[in-house]
């Protein structure tokens, strides 16, 4: 209901706008402007969708802005896994293994990477989702894992387990080591893993990146499991590079 009065409010404004502009000097009275949604109500629609194109505008450019700012820590941080890491176009994921966004992606993402070779994909582990506790236990955990396995070379083994296990709990982010022939007593985290996790959690927040899954490509940023909106990025880089 808030809501509904909300976007009439919106609609009786842009009626409003949109008299004086045509140089109507007559006074627009709230009711004239309710009478005419009363005969157009697609005008609220309308209304909700203008705000909405405007206010992601504004967010693509704060974006944008943001990204130029942080190049080189959203590509070219050493300590990230990058698959095709000879790829002309970046894709960077910011990502939780128990996001299930992140999961339902997984296949996607996968066929991205095998199919190609041109994108240069670029790992960050970005553990955000709590415990009942409140606190963010296991999802830092199955990050550990994941950037501990690297040292192992096998990074991409683990990460794809951890992301195809639901659910995913202790026993689990345990049995995703054995399974890529790793004991889970030794592949334990480093100092410099957890300063790694605590970096791409200060470069998400810089950059307003506040949910899983979000991708980077180029000056774009894309929120959520929108593959649509991320090929159409991953097309502007390439015709960028040329």
């Amino acid at each position: 209901m808030i809501r509904r009065i909300f976007w009439v409010a919106v609609a009786c404004g842009l009626v409003l706008a949109a008299c004086s502009k045509a140089g109507d000097k007559a006074q627009i009275s709230r009711d004239q402007a309710l009478a005419y949604l009363d005969e157009h109500p697609e005008a609220i629609n309308e209304a909700y969708n203008r705000y909405q194109l405007k206010l992601r505008k504004a967010q693509m450019a704060d974006a944008a802005k943001a990204i130029a700012l942080r190049k080189a820590d959203i590509e070219r941080d050493p300590r990230d896994f990058v698959a095709n890491p000879n790829g002309k176009v970046t894709v960077t994921e910011f990502f939780d293994y128990r996001c299930p966004y992140c999961k339902a992606s997984l296949p996607q993402i996968q066929a991205l990477i095998q199919q190609n070779p041109d994108i240069r994909f670029v790992f960050k582990e970005y553990p955000v989702i709590p415990d009942a506790d409140g606190k963010v236990g296991l999802s830092l955990r199955a990050s550990e894992a994941a950037l501990a396995a690297a040292r192992a070379g096998k990074y991409q083994a683990v990460h794809d387990t951890l992301m195809a296990t639901n659910p995913l709990d202790d026993d689990a982010i345990a049995k995703a080591l054995l399974a890529n022939g790793l004991d889970p007593a030794s592949t334990v985290a480093s100092a410099d893993d957890l300063r790694h996790i605590n970096d791409v959690r200060d470069l998400a927040v810089a950059l307003g990146a506040n949910g899983t899954p979000t991708y980077v490509v180029g000056d774009t940023m894309i929120a959520g499991n929108n593959m649509d909106e991320l090929a159409l990025a991953i097309e502007k880089a390439r015709r960028a590079k040329g």
